[in-house]
């Protein structure tokens, strides 16, 4: 089972904050990403100071200043930017990493922060996933149109005329992209045509392997011979004894009895055994959703006492 981590700096995060988080991560050896949501505004009772921070800016930032650590996005929301433009900036931040980027892309659903920044939300979910796919085929035929030769496009929301198709990700034929969510019929179809790994977050096994199987169903309707990557997301809370699981609890504002049924939560033993169950329903990774992001023991234990278990 392959580590990462995943943090939510609109809930209150500066760059400096999550460039530690990054290079601890990095440092300790056994995760193999950090990950970062893409939100402009908070959820929930908390400050959310100093404020947002851009996704791609942010990952940017992080390519220089990492050296081995994947990094990513869950998920990259479609209604944010422009294909064209997403493409660009995603191939730019690759060639900044050295070919360490993956790109989780999503339709997008939090309506207030696109209010509170000015954003257009499309009110309708089908012409949101609408755009969501021919986002995708936009940015995946950029990347892998071949050098010299054009891109041309013509959708229903975006049109294309002679693309360069520039610049090219470091990796080829182009950095991993992921699609996630537990949507019965778009979601594991759009994951079958475009994504290298389909991920289902915060849900209980059961949930999970019902979510894989529909993506599996999809992969095998499509006629599809590349692998597809299987993960999951869950929130971390892991203690060496129950006052310290606890205390981890209460900092995020969750019960530790509800994290035990929701996320990876209890002794490392705890979630050693809950992770085992991921796997064995077919997850390759998991996504631990580090919450409090000045608590870098909590990453300490899970290099010390978690992931030399899953070996």
């Amino acid at each position: 089972m392959r580590l990462r981590i995943f943090t939510e700096p609109q809930q209150g995060a500066s760059y400096q904050t999550l460039l530690t988080v990054a290079k601890a991560a990095e440092d300790l050896g056994c995760f193999e990403a950090f990950f970062r949501s893409d939100h402009y505004l908070k959820m929930g009772d908390v400050d959310g100071l100093p404020g947002p921070t851009d996704a791609w800016i942010t990952l940017a930032g992080l390519a220089r200043d990492t050296e081995r650590i994947r990094l990513g996005t869950l998920m990259t929301a479609a209604t944010f930017r422009h294909p064209g433009p997403l493409a660009i900036s995603v191939a730019q931040v690759d060639q900044m990493s050295g070919g360490r980027v993956e790109f989780g892309f999503g339709a997008g659903w939090y309506e207030a922060e696109h209010t509170a920044y000015g954003i257009p939300f499309p009110a309708s979910l089908g012409e949101r996933f609408q755009r969501f796919e021919e986002q995708l085929a936009v940015i995946t035929g950029l990347w892998s149109t071949p050098p010299g030769e054009t891109f041309q496009y013509e959708g229903r929301h975006y049109r294309l005329a002679e693309g360069p198709a520039l610049p090219k990700p470091a990796q080829s034929p182009r950095p991993p992209v992921l699609i996630g969510g537990t949507g019965a019929k778009r979601t594991p179809r759009l994951a079958a045509t475009y994504a290298d790994e389909y991920n289902v977050p915060f849900c209980v096994p059961e949930e999970t392997a019902a979510a894989f199987d529909r993506t599996r169903a999809a992969v095998r309707a499509a006629g599809r011979s590349a692998p597809m990557v299987y993960s999951a997301a869950q929130v971390l809370c892991v203690g060496r004894d129950d006052a310290e699981v606890a205390r981890r609890a209460a900092a995020i504002g969750r019960e530790v009895d509800e994290l035990r049924v929701n996320g990876l939560a209890g002794s490392p033993a705890e979630v050693v055994d809950k992770i085992g169950r991921f796997a064995e329903i077919g997850a390759e990774a998991v996504y631990l959703q580090v919450l409090d992001l000045s608590d870098l023991d909590h990453l300490e234990l899970v290099a010390s006492e978690v992931a030399p278990q899953l070996r």
